[in-house]
């Protein structure tokens, strides 16, 4: 599969080529061309000179025509993400199942005027006049997106955009760009204008600095690590930023919870997208009373998730993202049992697998839990008590998600009040949410800025006002 980056619709030609190879074997998936710092000047100048934006109803159409493309090429779509980023299948079609929604939900929206009305003769100094407001496009986004999720991490972005008006220049992760440009090509046989969307890859100084850094992007939209996202910030400028940045989840089990929905939970939590998610738990919290007997069905409950071949419908753990990763899991899993940690399960790493990995008496300080540990973790560490739990829950420098087991609505409600993250999800897993709901962390999970479909079309636009005699 050979393609090719997009100057606002059209095909790059270049003789540059970014090679895209399966984790799981190792050979060709495919390849891209690449583009250089000309066509990153260009693409932001065809951007900022779109004067024709759709109506919100061709918005809307274009956007389900979309979703309808991509329901009709849902195993294609599925099977693609696989190939390039050693997910499963299991995984990726739930990938794409949450993608179809995100379409869904950003085609209603463009149809939804959240316009105001304001009369100013409502004090004194008031006039015979009304306040109207309305939403208008940005000029430019800027949109960065991770491997973990290669195509519903483009949706989160690209529908909002689309659904706001707004011309985006997209850069995808190196490491899975294939998806991203399909999607791109399904969106402009649905419509989209090409001058609303470019997708480049190349060389950092060549594309992803000269996008952040332009004084004409109105925005920069990304999702990915801590380390980048400050990055980002410092050189910025004066621009929008939402950073999504990562997460260093805790499951908070407590002694009233239902065991067998906390160990669900903990599994779905830890082994999901091959432990590569912002909001996955990295940390269960688990309240010393019942530790034992929790840590005794999690191992059990982990042996119902086999890590191999990918694209093996019976597969529940694939690859993590490449080989170096799995390396990384393995080293901070030794770590930790060099400073007292217990591995029950897993823990073998075979190239880019590393499977569902159990590990008890892990130490509060070792840095697979003070760090974001990327992968198929589920780390124990006993606490006390509800106290000890929420200091230990924000003893980190993250704050995305969590979630918290128990049967009282009391200790409920308190979680929620003294949580110190974006996200508290009661009786669930921290990264439950729906494609509409607003989503953020804070610290350095992000700054507070939310994500989700409603929300981003609020970061992709403006709101003016205007006045009338009346």
């Amino acid at each position: 599969m050979n393609l090719s980056c997009y100057l606002a619709g059209k095909p790059i030609a270049s003789n540059r080529h970014l090679a895209v190879n399966n984790p799981y074997h190792g050979k060709a998936v495919g390849s891209v061309t690449l583009a250089g710092r000309e066509q990153t000047d260009a693409a932001i100048v065809e951007a900022l000179n779109w004067r024709e934006p759709p109506t919100r109803f061709q918005r809307s159409q274009i956007l389900e025509k979309a979703r309808n493309l991509l329901e009709t090429r849902n195993e294609e779509f599925a099977r693609l993400i696989t190939a390039e980023s050693g997910l499963c299948l299991r995984e990726t079609r739930y990938e794409v199942g949450r993608a179809l929604e995100v379409l869904r939900f950003a085609a209603m929206e463009a149809l939804r005027d959240d316009g105001q009305i304001f009369s100013c003769d409502v004090s004194p100094q008031g006039k015979a006049r009304k306040i109207f407001t309305l939403r208008e496009p940005l000029g430019c986004a800027v949109c960065i997106t991770p491997f973990n999720h290669p195509l519903n991490q483009v949706a989160h972005k690209l529908a909002p955009a689309i659904a706001a008006g707004t011309p985006v220049v997209l850069k995808p992760s190196e490491k899975t760009p294939l998806t991203a440009i399909r999607f791109a090509e399904l969106l402009y046989e649905a419509g989209l204008p090409g001058p609303m969307l470019s997708v480049l890859l190349g060389a950092t100084a060549e594309v992803a600095e000269p996008l952040v850094r332009d004084p004409r992007v109105d925005l920069v939209s990304f999702t990915g690590s801590g380390a980048v996202g400050k990055r980002i910030a410092a050189t910025a400028g004066y621009k929008r930023l939402v950073l999504e940045l990562g997460g260093n989840d805790p499951l908070i089990v407590l002694d009233d919870a239902d065991l067998d929905l906390a160990v669900a939970l903990a599994a779905e939590g830890s082994y999901r997208n091959s432990g590569q998610r912002c909001t996955a738990v990295k940390r269960i919290l688990v309240q010393e009373t019942i530790a034992g007997e929790f840590t005794r069905r999690l191992v059990g409950k982990s042996e119902e998730y086999p890590c191999g071949d990918p694209m093996e419908d019976a597969t529940r753990v694939g690859t993590v993202i490449d080989e170096q990763a799995a390396i990384y899991l393995e080293t901070v899993v030794k770590e930790s049992v060099a400073s007292g940690a217990r591995v029950l399960i897993g823990g073998d790493r075979r190239g880019a697998l590393f499977p569902p990995t159990v590990i008890a008496n892990v130490p509060r300080d070792c840095r697979m839990v003070t760090c974001e540990s990327f992968g198929p973790l589920a780390p124990i560490i006993t606490v006390r008590d509800l106290d000890d739990a929420i200091a230990l829950a924000n003893s980190t420098e993250y704050g995305l998600s969590s979630g918290v087991v128990t049967g009282s609505l009391e200790k409920a409600i308190a979680c929620v009040k003294r949580l110190r993250c974006g996200n508290v999800n009661i009786n669930e897993v921290p990264g439950y949410r729906v494609e509409n709901s607003p989503f953020g962390g804070i610290k350095d999970s992000g700054l507070g800025i939310k994500e989700g479909v409603i929300e981003a079309i609020k970061c992709f636009s403006f709101v003016k006002t205007f006045s009338l005699a009346w």
